[in-house]
């Protein structure tokens, strides 16, 4: 209901900045054109090309009020949605399929491996001293263990400096 809210006023916001955008456009191209000039008792009636009425004036000042109003609401206006009320993307979607699959993996793999292969599940990509520390493993058996992960065809090292970062395949 707060996605639906939300969307509302910058659909509102929206269609308020387009009609004043059409009548001030519509104001400074055709401005009203008649200028009436009294001599005693006649009147005379002439077109002026550019001239403006108080009338038009204050058309043109209220679109412009409104239009930098409602501009400035949906330029500044915070249009995330919350995650609960988003709707599942393609990306996430098979994100979440790769994560059960590499769940159900991990269930046949040895401690150490079932540790770590859950630790870089969480993490997506992390360095191997960070597993080194998350884990409480030591560095050897991280290695050997990665190592094992590696050759099954579970995860990816890769240099970085002085150290590696490993991610899963």
């Amino acid at each position: 209901m707060v996605g639906g809210q939300i969307r509302g006023k910058i659909l509102f916001a929206a269609a308020v900045f387009i009609a004043s955008v059409l009548v001030l456009a519509l104001k400074l191209l055709n401005p009203t054109p008649v200028q009436i000039l009294v001599e005693g008792n006649t009147a005379i009636t002439t077109q002026v090309p550019g001239l403006f009425t108080y009338a038009d004036v204050l058309v043109i000042a209220v679109a412009l009020v409104l239009m930098s109003v409602s501009g400035t609401y949906i330029l500044l206006h915070d249009s995330t949605i919350p995650a609960a009320a988003a709707p599942a993307s393609a990306g996430d979607v098979i994100l979440e399929e790769r994560r059960q699959r590499w769940e159900e993996v991990a269930k046949t793999l040895k401690d150490d491996e079932q540790t770590l292969f859950k630790a870089i599940i969480d993490e997506g990509i992390v360095h191997q001293s960070e597993l080194v520390e998350k884990t409480g493993l030591p560095k050897s058996n991280v290695s050997r263990a990665l190592y094992g992960l590696e050759s099954r065809g579970l995860i990816e090292r890769r240099r970085r400096g002085m150290g590696n970062v490993v991610l899963l395949k």
